[in-house]
């Protein structure tokens, strides 16, 4: 251990390249007890209901807890071992218990109600509400028993929504699959390479393929080998589930789910409420459970003609073209492949070899710079892995935001893509100076094979432009008051507008013709395949809308109206027969590995994709006309900056969309953005 435990240190960044998982256990109970101190200070008789003198001292506290547990999670979902695994599991318990008592403290909830609201700004007062608000959801108004079975609950929900992820993590790294030169046909060079080193890498022979996603993707996409797919296929659906290989059955996370489900419910009963589905809604836009699902089952309606047709177009392709009469699930990626193809005139490895990621990179930059006034630079800080890359953002030459960017996917990296907080933008209490926020952004996309950059597909291209949708969210706010600042406080229906809201860019000639290289000639991405790729923009739009809605109701039927003690399978073949064109296998069970919602924080709450698509589609029309009317796209970027960007979470989200806006979404920018108008 080093003189100097580096997650005590908060002079500047994490200490990412010091962290040992040694470091955990002394450092997160020497932070625990100064927090613990810190409540006890503010909540004692003599220490007055002021606003800024709890924040001086028990946020304070908070935030350095907040910020080396923050790193030892990054770390854990970035760069896992067994050793910080374990480090992590020992510290979760005692994390867990502090923050559930923290939330459910009556002497703090009781300070909180003494405060005057009257004396605070604008910024105070919104957090202010959101913290009376969360006092409530927290327990704080629960007694005896009933309070201490709420803790214990808290606690127990956290280690087993961990264990749900490891389990995903670890059920998607066990598997491998070392196949033949034979039955790679169809697959993409650079992907038949990174295989074949995955493989020497192994000491095996052949080609290694696994479910990450740059491995596994493809394969479902170019394979010709049809009994490769239903391998692949039927493993990638059946992971961490009872349906998987005999020695994969230490990863099943059914008990998990049923658990989680039952505890939820439970906790909702303490609080007051029905079902989790109500108690997930308090903090969004959203009024009502029902509310959500009459918005899914009227949006699967308007959908429904348009996938029909989709289903319909990959039949008759397949049957007419493939000699495929009788289509299966692991059949259904690659005909979809070979029918974009033939009917634009394209394919997604063509498309691939103009996306190298430093040129993405650099023409990602140049649109955030110039529509939000804006500079990025290279910037260095400790990393955890090599290859991990450092940036600031500077306005007029002071330093606005800071991010990290790590792109590639490997072992021992959680799969998907992500935006997290390392600190937030902070007028600081007890120094008084403004603390300015730094973001991770996290992706998986294949690495550079041969000394070659790593290739993108347009679909890594408009995930990129998605996660730093949410990284400007919380590195461009102008808020000082740290709980609504950034993507604090937003609420969690609306955090996917900014999001979503840079995808849109991803379509845009004028933006991808300075983010495009040939692989080998350098040549920019031909104006007559952008034409092609814009044609194909909403190919297949109605199902992909479909597969959003099914996972969006299962979620929130599955903490409204199912009983914790039914099957969880029995529902989801039920939305399935309800909203789904193409039939899944019996033995598919995609909702263990539903991270989102079993581990990531989107429980009652995945809806929150679809819902504010038609704010972000609706956002993104005002550019739309902003540029059929000649006007500056700057001007209008200026416009959106302030009300949507700047403001975080200082405001109910509605009020930044309308203060952008001038009026309520509309979900016909949607509609016709999807090609469903």
């Amino acid at each position: 251990m080093t003189p100097q435990n580096p997650l005590l240190d908060f002079s500047d960044t994490p200490l990412f390249d010091r962290i040992q998982p040694e470091h955990v256990s002394p450092a997160i109970n020497a932070l625990l007890t100064d927090a613990q101190a810190a409540l006890d200070k503010v909540t004692a008789n003599d220490f007055p209901a002021d606003w800024n003198g709890i924040s001086a001292v028990l946020d304070v506290a908070t935030e350095k807890l907040g910020r080396a547990w923050g790193a030892v999670n990054h770390l854990n979902a970035v760069a896992d071992t067994s050793e910080m695994r374990a480090a992590y599991n020992a510290a979760l318990p005692v994390i867990t218990e502090f923050y559930t008592r923290l939330g459910a403290d009556e002497r703090l909830y009781a300070k909180y109600k003494s405060i005057e609201v009257s004396t605070l700004n604008a910024e105070q007062k919104q957090a202010h509400k959101n913290a009376m608000r969360n006092f409530l959801l927290s327990g704080a108004e629960l007694v005896g028993a009933t309070k201490e079975r709420f803790a214990k609950i808290q606690e127990r929900q956290a280690e087993l929504s961990q264990k749900f992820s490891e389990n995903a993590l670890d059920a998607t790294d066990a598997f491998a699959y070392y196949a033949s030169e034979s039955e790679l046909a169809g697959v993409p060079a650079d992907v038949v390479e990174t295989a074949r080193e995955l493989a020497k890498a192994d000491s095996k022979d052949g080609y290694k393929i696994t479910l990450k996603m740059p491995s596994y993707l493809p394969i479902m996409q170019f394979a010709t080998n049809s009994a490769l797919r239903e391998i692949l296929y039927r493993a990638f659906c059946t992971r961490a589930s009872d349906q998987a290989p005999v020695e994969f059955n230490k990863f099943d996370n059914s008990a998990i789910i049923d658990e989680i489900l039952a505890l939820r419910l439970e906790e909702s009963k303490l609080l007051g409420y029905d079902n989790f589905g109500e108690v997930s809604v308090v903090a969004k836009m959203a009024k009502s459970p029902a509310e959500v699902v009459t918005f899914l089952r009227d949006l699967a309606k308007r959908a429904r003609p348009f996938a029909e047709k989709d289903a319909a177009d990959l039949r008759e392709f397949a049957a007419k073209h493939l000699s495929m009469k009788d289509p299966q699930p692991w059949d259904f990626t690659y005909i979809a492949e070979k029918l974009k193809e033939a009917r634009y005139s394209f394919g997604e490895q063509e498309v691939k070899q103009y996306f190298t990621a430093p040129k993405v990179l650099a023409g990602l930059f140049k649109i955030i710079e110039t529509l939000f006034e804006v500079a990025i630079h290279k910037d260095e800080a400790p990393v955890w892995k090599p290859g991990v890359q450092f940036f600031r953002i500077e306005r007029a030459g002071i330093l606005v935001g800071q991010f990290y960017l790590d792109q590639p996917a490997r072992t021992g990296k959680r799969a998907g893509a992500w935006m997290d907080d390392v600190r937030a933008r902070w007028l600081r209490p007890d120094t008084g100076k403004l603390q300015t926020p730094v973001a991770h952004l996290v992706c998986n996309f294949a690495d550079g094979v041969g000394g070659r950059p790593a290739l993108l597909s347009h679909d890594d291209v408009t995930t990129l432009f998605h996660e730093f949708g949410h990284g400007l969210h919380h590195l461009l706010s102008q808020i000082n008051e740290r709980d609504v600042s950034g993507i604090s406080g937003v609420e969690w229906d609306a955090v996917e507008l900014p999001s979503q809201f840079m995808e849109n860019f991803c379509w845009e000639w004028d933006v991808l013709k300075h983010m495009t290289a040939h692989v080998d000639t350098g040549e920019p991405l031909p104006r007559a395949l952008f034409d092609k790729m814009l044609a194909a923009k909403n190919f297949q739009s109605g199902m992909q809308t479909l597969r959003q809605v099914e996972f969006s109701l299962f979620d929130m039927l599955l903490h409204t109206s199912h009983n914790p003690s039914d099957d969880v399978m029995t529902l989801l073949n039920e939305v399935r027969a309800e909203v789904a064109v193409i039939k899944a296998p019996p033995y598919s069970r995609t909702a263990h590995t539903f991270s989102h919602i079993f581990s990531g924080g989107y429980a009652a709450g995945y809806y929150s994709y679809k819902w504010a698509e038609v704010l972000s589609a609706d956002a993104y029309a005002a550019f739309e006309e902003a540029a059929q009317a000649g006007l500056p796209q700057v001007d209008t970027g200026r416009k959106y900056r302030a009300a949507i960007l700047e403001a975080g979470g200082s405001r109910p989200a509605m009020e930044s969309f309308k203060a952008f806006r001038g009026r309520e979404p509309s979900i016909d920018a949607l509609l016709r953005h999807q090609g469903m108008a």
